[in-house]
């Protein structure tokens, strides 16, 4: 099994794995609110980012999670993760995001499909799962874009603070037959 260094994709962007010289990038994308939830911890600071990045490498060594920078002439635009990989079952959980600049321009569906095409090939998986609060349409475009099917509603999955979200989930088997570039 490879832990790949880099994945280029058809639209010219190249995945490879979080580097510390990425920090700023990390602080500046976990900025925003929204953003800061998809940190999974707190990245405020230049210390933090480094935590941040850190934590990915530590995944990655213990083949549990590989997160990818999706990046673009070196500039990280965004993230592109396989975490919860499961060999027993040949599963994994997908989750991505971007910079708000990179937002609507396909990132976030170039990355997710190369991913795919790294974890069902390199890992060996059989299924990928992802979800999506159900309030968040440009999430769920990026995971049709990606291949990956609706299967139905999760309810009240997520929290944050004192609300509760509705998530959809979604997954793609190395079985499909999918366009994806």
């Amino acid at each position: 099994m490879s832990a790949a260094a880099e994945l280029p994709t058809p639209e010219g962007l190249l995945l490879r794995p979080w580097r510390p010289d990425d920090a700023p990038a990390v602080l500046r994308a976990f900025g925003p609110l929204e953003m800061a939830r998809q940190a999974g911890m707190s990245v405020t600071t230049m210390a933090e980012a480094l935590d941040w990045i850190a934590a990915r490498e530590n995944e990655r060594a213990a083949g549990t999670a590989y997160a990818w920078a999706v990046v673009r002439d070196g500039t990280p635009l965004g993230s592109v993760t396989v975490a919860a990989v499961n060999h027993v079952h040949d599963t994994g959980w997908v989750s991505y995001w971007t910079v708000e600049a990179a937002r609507g321009a396909g990132v976030a569906v170039a990355g997710t499909r190369a991913t795919a095409r790294w974890a069902f090939g390199e890992l060996g998986l059989h299924r990928l799962e992802l979800g999506h609060r159900t309030n968040n349409p440009a999430s769920c475009a990026v995971a049709l874009r990606a291949g990956f099917a609706r299967e139905g509603i999760d309810r009240e999955k997520l929290r944050y603070g004192d609300l509760r979200y509705d998530v959809e989930r979604h997954a793609r088997l190395a079985t499909d037959v999918v366009n994806d570039g």
